[in-house]
């Protein structure tokens, strides 16, 4: 059965332009003003949500995410409310996907079962658990799609044409391309590498690549959408938000607006690779 990000895709790829994926903190920098962060994405132009789950000991994230995190948790934000934020946001959308983003643990703590029900009920489409890798397919991901939620995996640079296959088994909705090795929110790699590194993905798999860790941009947005399915943006949104907080805690500036002004700007750089392709 099509999900939301299937049909998505479907969508854009008529359209003929890319996918603009954003990733945020859930929780951050509390509850209320992330659900309105939340709310604020598919006006502002974002066609798939990427959820943050906060998490005490995040592994691949750099150190904007993780402070995200960290201001979340002493939020009082947990694994339940993140669905809670979701199920919330599905009372107004019921067409964005959302892909929840995080680790393993607190899924294992909740209960694999519960948590399946719990996301579907909340309207969750994909999951991205960085730190399953397929050899633990058993664990979440086979579960997830029997219970209708795709499960992405993530490829980098070193994922060779003996490993790909099997990163690529049992994946679905799309493939995350990590552009780079290290943490998010590193410098942007060399673009033309990226569309090399789509090509040899893309003869493994029909499913649509997205590219991630280091967009900042309109413009590098649009390159890296030129040579692929979708660019997902992470650490600027993130930087966004924390940009309006002040270090006792308090705002400048409405977070949820300050994400909606770099969000448009991104979208313009994705929909301009369809208006130059169609030239």
């Amino acid at each position: 059965m099509a999900t939301r990000i299937d049909r998505k895709f479907a969508a854009l790829k008529a359209e003929g332009r890319p996918a603009l994926v954003t990733y945020f903190m859930g929780g951050d920098p509390d509850f209320d003003t992330s659900l309105r962060i939340m709310k604020a994405l598919p006006g502002s132009g974002s066609d798939i949500i990427e959820l943050g789950v906060p998490f005490s000991d995040p592994m691949a994230d750099g150190p904007a995410i993780q402070a995200a995190g960290l201001r979340a948790l002493k939020k009082g934000m947990s694994l339940t409310k993140t669905l809670d934020l979701a199920a919330q946001f599905r009372t107004s959308d019921n067409t964005t996907p959302i892909v929840l983003m995080g680790y393993y643990n607190p899924i294992y703590i909740y209960g694999v079962d519960r948590f399946l029900e719990d996301a579907v009920a909340s309207g969750i489409d994909g999951l991205i658990i960085v730190d399953l890798p397929p050899e633990m397919d058993e664990e979440l991901c086979i579960p997830a799609i029997k219970a209708g939620i795709n499960f992405i995996r993530l490829a980098t640079p070193t994922t060779d044409e003996k490993r790909l296959p099997k990163v690529l088994q049992n994946t679905s909705g799309f493939v995350y391309y990590v552009s780079m090795t290290g943490i998010t929110g590193s410098a942007l790699p060399d673009t033309t590498k990226v569309g090399a590194a789509v090509e040899r993905i893309k003869k493994h798999t029909d499913l649509p690549i997205v590219v991630g860790f280091g967009v900042k941009t309109a413009e590098q947005a649009k390159v890296i959408g030129a040579a692929a399915d979708g660019v997902v943006v992470g650490t600027a949104i993130v930087n966004a938000v924390a940009n309006t907080i002040r270090p006792d805690g308090s705002l400048v500036a409405d977070p949820a607006e300050a994400v909606a002004t770099m969000v448009q700007g991104l979208s313009s750089g994705v929909r301009a690779v369809r208006l130059a392709a169609a030239e």
